[in-house]
C-alpha cells in the first residue's frame, strides 16, 4: 500500500486504542475501581475532545473516490453492508448479552432499548449511525451539485456552532456534532492523503497539540462537551497533528500498527464486551488495582478482537463484520420460475 493511504490506516490505530481507552476508563470509574478523579476527568476530556471527529475526517478522505467509483446508488448500497448491517447485528448482540447480563455490569440495560436501535442508538455504536448520516447526507449534497464542498462545510461548521438551528431530533443532533469533520475530510482529501511530514513538522505539531490541550482545559477550565468556537478548532488542531505524526510514522513499515488499522471496525464492534469481560473477570478474581484493570482492559479489548477476527476469518465466517445487503437488494427476481413445493 502506499504511504499516502498507508498513513490513514496508522491514524485508524491510534483512534482505535484512543477509543478502546476511554471506554475502558470510563467502565472501571463506572465500577467503582478507585482511581485519582483528576486523572480520569482529565484524560477523558482529553481523549473524547478529538478521537471520533478524527474517524469522521478519516471517513471523509475517500468519499469523493468512492463516489466516482460507485456513483450515488452504489454509495449508498455499500453502506448499507458495511456500516448499516453492522450496525444492526453487532447493537442486537451486544445488547442482549448487556441485558441477559445485567446483574453482573455496570448498566442495567432492557431489551425495548436493545431494539430501538433505528431511533435510539446506544453504546459505542451511536458512532456508526451518525456515520451512516453523514454519508447518506453527503451523497444528497454531491448528488444535486458537485461543486466546491466548502459552502457545506461552512454550513455544517454552523450547524456544530449553533446547536438550536436544528430541531432536537437524535438524527439531526448526530449530523449537527459530526457532519463538519466528515466535509472538512471530503474537502482537503487531495492535501492530507499526499502529505509526507518531517520530523520536525511532527514535533511543532505535537507541540500545538500539547499547548492547545493545556490551553483549553488547564486555563480556560474547560471540558470537551463545552461545545463551541473553541472545542472545534481544539479537535481541527489535534487531527491535525495526528495527520502530521502518521504520515511521518507511515515511511516506515509498523505492520502490527497497520493491522490494528484495518481491523478498528472489528475492534470497534467488539471492545465493549472484550474489555467488560475482562473487567468482571478481574473483580471476581478480587484484583482492585487501577493500574492493572487498565492495562488488561485495553490490551483486552484490542487483542480479543482481532482473535476472533482471525478465527472468523480461518472459519470463513463471512457475515459477522458485513453482508452484501447491495446484492440481495439487486439481485434480478424470476416470477415465472415456480416455487418450490408446488
Amino acid at each position: 500500500m502506499e504511504n499516502r493511504d498507508l498513513w490513514v490506516d496508522h491514524a485508524k490505530a491510534l483512534g482505535i486504542v484512543l477509543v478502546v481507552y476511554g471506554h475502558v476508563l470510563r467502565g472501571l470509574h463506572s465500577a467503582g475501581i478507585p482511581m485519582p478523579e483528576t486523572f480520569y476527568q482529565l484524560s477523558d476530556s482529553i481523549v473524547y475532545s478529538f478521537h471520533m471527529p478524527l474517524f469522521f475526517f478519516l471517513a471523509g478522505l475517500f468519499f469523493r473516490q468512492s463516489l466516482a467509483a460507485k456513483g450515488a446508488r452504489g454509495m449508498v448500497f455499500s453502506k448499507l453492508d458495511s456500516i448499516f448491517y453492522p450496525y444492526v447485528l453487532w447493537s442486537i448482540l451486544q445488547g442482549l448479552i448487556e441485558a441477559a447480563l445485567a446483574d453482573y455490569t455496570n448498566g442495567a440495560v432492557t431489551y425495548a432499548e436493545v431494539f430501538a436501535l433505528l431511533w435510539a442508538p446506544r453504546a459505542q455504536f451511536w458512532f456508526l449511525y451518525a456515520l451512516l448520516l453523514c454519508f447518506l447526507l453527503a451523497v444528497a449534497v454531491f448528488s444535486l451539485s458537485r461543486r466546491s464542498i466548502l459552502p457545506v462545510v461552512v454550513i455544517a461548521a454552523l450547524l456544530y456552532l449553533f446547536p438550536p438551528l436544528l430541531p432536537e431530533v437524535v438524527a439531526l443532533r448526530y449530523i449537527a456534532d459530526n457532519f463538519v469533520f466528515f466535509a472538512l475530510g471530503i474537502l482537503y482529501a487531495d492535501q492530507v492523503r499526499g502529505m509526507v511530514a518531517s520530523g520536525w513538522q511532527v514535533l511543532f505539531m505535537l507541540g500545538l497539540f500539547a499547548a492547545a490541550q493545556y490551553g483549553f482545559h488547564g486555563l480556560l477550565e474547560l471540558h470537551y462537551a463545552d461545545r463551541g468556537m473553541l472545542s472545534l478548532l481544539l479537535a481541527l488542531l489535534s487531527i491535525a497533528a495526528v495527520v502530521t505524526l502518521c504520515s511521518w510514522s507511515a515511511r516506515r513499515p509498523l505492520g502490527f500498527v497497520a493491522y490494528l488499522g484495518t481491523a478498528s471496525m472489528a475492534i470497534y464492534l467488539m471492545h465493549i464486551l472484550a474489555g467488560s469481560g475482562v473487567r468482571v473477570l478481574l473483580k471476581v478474581g478480587g484484583v482492585d488495582s487501577f493500574l492493572l484493570h487498565a492495562v488488561a482492559g485495553v490490551a483486552g479489548g484490542l487483542l480479543l478482537p482481532l482473535l476472533a477476527l482471525a478465527i472468523a476469518q480461518r472459519l470463513q465466517l463471512r457475515y459477522l463484520f458485513s453482508a452484501p445487503i447491495s446484492r440481495w437488494l439487486t439481485l434480478p427476481v424470476n416470477w415465472n420460475q415456480p416455487r418450490a413445493g408446488r
